[in-house]
């Protein structure tokens, strides 16, 4: 076989996806119970107390059961392994599935403000405050215990769909309090102005959350590279080798779903073997699969200038 003609190779072990189905959609269980909850109890709330920052809180967290109900569904079919149509599976589901969620909160936010904006216009004392308190402190508490938990898992399974909905607890915590504390500024001071001003400063949150979500989503769905220090790790792991091969250019990177996708040339010795090089070449797919196991390495080799 001439150099023309060295093989391009692709490395895949065990599918990451698919071994790990189980503990993202389990993850996601946590949320979707405590949300659905939630609501309830904050529906309740509002209805008898007329707080427009509890209807938002309401309205935001009956957003979070639909788009979580909707993040099942997309892990599960990121899960699915690489098929005639989708050689390089199907990750990118979920990226898909984040997208979708910023633009649910971004709705959410947009009903806050007109809500707020309606009560500025005509504002009311809102009724059983102790007991709005109570329920939002009591939703902060449960949210953070959920939203800790959740970004364990989506930490170490590397999901943009746990990763999403991670970052949206983290905002409920945040509102939920915010929510608490006003409610008791208007307890003590009688300012019923507090209420929609604190609605607006919630959306704020909201689309402060949705953005980040959409700023990742964007990248792993228009391939963006791997952070630089991630790529850093990548050419450190490579140069552990240096004594096998002559040298090595243009690597790529990219993210799909939650899985690293890596490919580079490697020059391999003139002289050597097609299938020493291949198998010397190898130790360094396993080594960089060992620390970042979900990665997919494709190297090209070519024989040294």
């Amino acid at each position: 076989m001439t150099p023309l003609q060295i093989p391009t190779r692709h490395a895949e072990g065990e599918d990451p996806l698919s071994r790990t189905e189980r503990a993202r959609t389990e993850a996601l269980f946590a949320p979707l119970l405590s949300n659905a909850l939630l609501v309830v109890a904050k529906l309740i709330v509002w209805l008898l107390s007329g707080s427009v920052s509890v209807l938002s809180e309401a309205v935001h967290s009956a957003t979070d059961v639909f788009v979580t109900t909707v993040q099942l569904i997309t892990v599960r079919l990121a899960a699915r392994p690489a098929d005639h149509d989708h050689a390089y599976g199907h990750g990118k589901f979920e990226n898909i599935s984040a997208a979708i969620e910023a633009f649910f909160i971004m709705a959410v936010a947009a009903f806050v403000v007109w809500q707020a904006v309606a009560k500025l216009h005509s504002p009311a004392v809102p009724a059983h405050l102790e007991v709005g308190i109570g329920v939002m402190i009591a939703s902060s508490v449960i949210t953070c215990f959920v939203w800790l938990r959740l970004r364990k898992v989506a930490d170490l399974e590397q999901s943009p769909a746990l990763q999403a909905e991670a970052m949206q607890l983290q905002a409920d915590v945040w509102t939920a309090l915010g929510v608490a504390v006003g409610l008791a500024a208007i307890r003590i001071t009688g300012l019923v102005i507090i209420d929609p001003i604190l609605s607006l400063l919630i959306a704020g949150l909201i689309v402060r959350s949705a953005y980040a979500v959409v700023a990742k989503a964007v990248i792993d769905l228009t391939d963006g590279r791997l952070p630089p220090d991630q790529e850093a790790h990548i050419r450190e792991i490579i140069e552990r080798h240096r004594a096998i091969f002559a040298g090595y250019h243009k690597l790529r990177t990219r993210r799909a779903g939650g899985g690293e996708f890596i490919d580079f040339h490697l020059q391999m010795r003139s002289d050597m073997p097609l299938k020493d090089a291949h198998d010397q070449s190898d130790t360094i797919v396993v080594d960089i699969k060992r620390e970042l196991p979900r990665a997919h390495v494709l190297i090209h080799l070519e024989p040294e200038e």
